[in-house]
């Protein structure tokens, strides 16, 4: 077994009954081990396609053995998580969570299945259950008798990133805090680069833009040193965006054009999506409309069926609904403003609910609906009001 079992994980929702098979082929141990690990290692270096593929034609008996099955049900929904197939990878963990539950696993096999059950509902957009999740997670390994504390740094991590979407910056910043002394106390140069990452997210949503840019370059020199090509391109994407806030407009497209060359070298086409959003944000910034336009749309094309990414199809959408405006387009603008509400509805943020609210504030301006207007920029303000009484 992975660990001996101490105690029952907490419910959260009813475990599902464990399943007896994954699928087909070898049949003794040592073949299933190296499979698994194989499996593993692509998912190191982000072949999530490949290491589907791979857990997709293999055959683990739960019977015979419960604790490969139990890693082969983790790896699988996790090159599913991020190929954006997320209900896929739900019934996979479900599956693993009712298997962990069984005589012969720990707090620390739980802990597991629960935190990575965390990052798909994260990804579908389900943030308090996420968070639940992750904390149950964390509960877990403080009971466990196994050491926990890689696992306890990733997810501090992806808690973090859920206390962001909720706006609780002092949640999010101490768990970022908590993990980043749990992964330099390891000397886990991966795990702090992804902490680093999230302290620069959470640094410039708090208007901290030097430390943000402080943080986020540590952490690409890390990912750098590591050949950590996937999470290069998307920290070089964030770097773009705060060399604009801090007015170097040319190293701004220059990281971001980088992001772009490097998603595209790794076949991602979502992390590319996210790039090209944010160099049409720059060029509708700089008052370049008809290439903001351009780049928008070209980025809701490539992210088209992510659903893992509506946050980011919100930002494209909100991006061109404003490109449409300047250029006088305002049915269109309209329609595309409408589209990322919904979708930023779905993510239950209210800072981007208040940025759309904004921009059909100022369309409604545009259109000589003063009234309008004012009563859509009160509602951008209620949004973000934390006093209510």
């Amino acid at each position: 077994m992975l660990s001996p079992m101490s105690s029952a994980a907490p419910a959260l929702i009813p475990p599902v009954s464990p399943t007896s098979h994954l699928r087909a082929v070898p049949d003794t141990h040592a073949e299933l081990v190296a499979a698994i690990r194989t499996a593993e290692q692509l998912n190191e270096r982000a072949l999530y396609a490949e290491a589907a593929m791979a857990l997709s034609e293999l055959d683990v008996a739960a019977n015979d053995f419960p604790d490969l099955a139990l890693r082969a049900l983790c790896t699988e929904a996790w090159a599913r998580l991020y190929l954006g197939e997320l209900e896929p990878a739900r019934e996979l963990l479900e599956r693993a969570r009712g298997l962990s539950e069984l005589p012969g696993f720990g707090d620390a096999d739980r802990a597991e299945v629960l935190y990575r059950l965390g990052c798909v509902r994260l990804k579908t957009s389900d943030v308090a259950l996420a968070v639940s999740l992750f904390t149950l997670a964390l509960e877990l390994c403080d009971r466990s008798r196994d050491g926990c504390d890689r696992l306890r740094s990733h997810i501090l991590e992806w808690r973090s990133r859920a206390y962001q979407l909720q706006r609780d910056w002092e949640a999010a910043r101490t768990d970022v805090e908590h993990a980043l002394e749990l992964a330099q106390a390891r000397d886990d140069e991966h795990t702090t680069a992804h902490a680093l990452f999230q302290a620069s997210l959470i640094e410039e949503r708090t208007g901290q833009t030097l430390l943000a840019c402080f943080y986020a370059e540590e952490a690409k020199e890390i990912y750098e040193r590591l050949g950590d090509r996937p999470n290069l391109g998307r920290l070089l994407n964030n770097l773009g965006g705060l060399h604009f806030l801090l007015g170097h407009t040319e190293d701004a497209v220059a990281h971001l054009k980088r992001a772009i060359s490097v998603a595209l070298d790794v076949d991602n086409r979502a992390d590319a999506a996210q790039a090209i959003s944010s160099l049409a944000q720059v060029h509708l910034r700089t008052g370049e409309f008809e290439l903001a336009e351009q780049q928008a749309r070209h980025a809701l094309e490539l992210l088209g069926g992510r659903d893992d990414f509506i946050d980011e199809i919100g930002n494209a959408q909100l991006v061109l609904g404003k490109a449409l405006a300047e250029r006088g387009a305002f049915v269109d603008a309209e329609r595309l403003l409408a589209e990322a509400e919904a979708s930023f509805a779905r993510r239950s943020s209210a800072s981007h609910l208040a940025a759309v609210r904004v921009a059909q504030g100022d369309l409604a301006r545009r259109r000589g609906g003063c009234a309008r207007a004012a009563d859509l920029y009160r509602e951008a303000v209620e949004l973000l009001q934390d006093f209510h009484f």
